[in-house]
């Protein structure tokens, strides 16, 4: 889900440094304007729901496109929409992925709220549930209930802590098979997700199958120009474009900046199929799936918009879980998308796990060990807000 790759060109390219070198590059690179949501929500917004709702608006969404749109209502609820021009209409036709991030943001305002004493009282899609895609009609009213006994969720303490990993993980390292057992356990604790099967394999042969069946999706969606087209202007290059738009696939440090300024990296270079940034775009993510020597997935039994909902809970649950465990989590999603192009895969990896429709995969991960990664870039609350 997600900003979803990283960029290093490489091959030949003569960068040309100006004025102040390196040094002027790193502090051209600075996003910290845009990763300012992530310190604003420990601060308090005098409303428990404004409280909450810092919080959930650090959730994942596809291409961190952040739909959520929120509606205060009295003084003790709030009502969820999806912001419909902050959709895939490519990569996402159903807009399933665009509704699984809605339910992570739902899971990380339900985690918050108990942090403050409250209970939430939520109605799906109060006004009926959309067919093909997400509409004008609301995802859910949330109504906070003071409840002083409501338990608290020891996933919440990880919250600010939680990273999308996109960096290449050491492969000759997989995740531990009882760290495993102990993340899909902690992450899938909580009877109202219902019959979601959370699995995972570090088996050679299964992981084998998995890079391979992957990097075939992933150069699907490269060379679909329509995909290709939509993700490369959602594509954020340095920090000017992150701080003024912070959303969208986010390449930041100073060579980036160095690329951005050269010419070299551009939102047209990367839609044009075959380039050089391109093909860089291309081979780095290749060695992202490449270095994965864990895989996990899960499943639910069939595929409404509420099971999408509860497929967001159990996505953010698992990357708090694995944050807990220091185990770096990244999505692989194209194989999951709901194209023509990618029916082929998209029936392959569905039968190799022995899922028949209307049941899904909602979810694939690739999980291993890297160093630190960055917070993503967020719009603030306030923008997020309906006056």
């Amino acid at each position: 889900m997600l900003s979803r790759r990283t960029l290093l060109i490489t091959g030949g390219a003569s960068i040309l440094v100006l004025g102040g070198g390196y040094a002027g590059l790193s502090a051209m690179s600075n996003i910290a304007p845009a990763r300012e949501p992530w310190r604003q929500a420990t601060e308090g917004f005098g409303d428990a729901r404004l409280n909450a709702a810092a919080y959930a608006i650090l959730a994942p969404s596809p291409h961190n496109l952040q739909p959520w749109m929120i509606r205060l209502d009295g003084d003790d609820s709030l009502t969820l929409f999806c912001d419909l021009e902050r959709r895939l209409p490519e990569t996402d036709p159903p807009d399933r992925q665009t509704t699984i991030g809605l339910g992570a943001f739902l899971e990380l305002l339900r985690q918050a709220a108990t942090e403050q004493g409250h209970r939430l009282e939520i109605t799906r899609f109060p006004e009926g549930e959309p067919g093909d895609r997400l509409d004008e009609r609301p995802v859910a009213h949330v109504r906070f209930v003071q409840d002083p006994d409501v338990e608290r969720d020891p996933l919440f303490g990880y919250a600010l802590r939680r990273r999308t990993a996109r960096a290449k993980f050491d492969p000759g390292r997989p995740v531990p098979s009882d760290k495993l057992a102990a993340l899909m356990e902690i992450s899938n604790a909580l009877p109202s997700l219902g019959a979601i099967d959370v699995a995972g394999s570090s088996k050679p042969e299964t992981v084998s199958w998995l890079r391979d069946i992957c990097k075939r999706a992933w150069e699907i969606e490269l060379r679909k120009p329509e995909t290709c087209h939509e993700s490369a202007y959602l594509t954020r290059i340095g920090a000017k474009q992150i701080n003024a738009n912070p959303d969208g696939i986010f390449l930041a440090g100073p060579m980036m900046e160095a690329y951005r300024m050269t010419g070299i990296l551009s939102q047209d270079s990367m839609d044009e199929i075959g380039s050089t940034a391109w093909q860089a775009t291309l081979s780095t993510y290749n060695g992202l799936i490449e270095s994965a020597p864990t895989f996990l997935w899960f499943t639910t039994p069939g595929n409404s918009r509420s099971e999408q909902l509860d497929s967001g809970a159990v996505w953010i649950r698992l990357q708090l879980a694995a944050a807990a465990v220091g185990i770096g989590f990244h999505p692989l999603s194209q194989v999951l998308e709901e194209y023509s192009e990618m029916a082929g895969p998209f029936a392959e990896i569905h039968d190799r796990f022995g899922v028949t429709l209307p049941g899904r995969i909602q979810g694939l991960f690739r999980l291993g060990y890297a160093g630190g990664q960055g917070a993503s870039p967020r719009w603030p609350l306030e923008s997020r807000l309906i006056t």
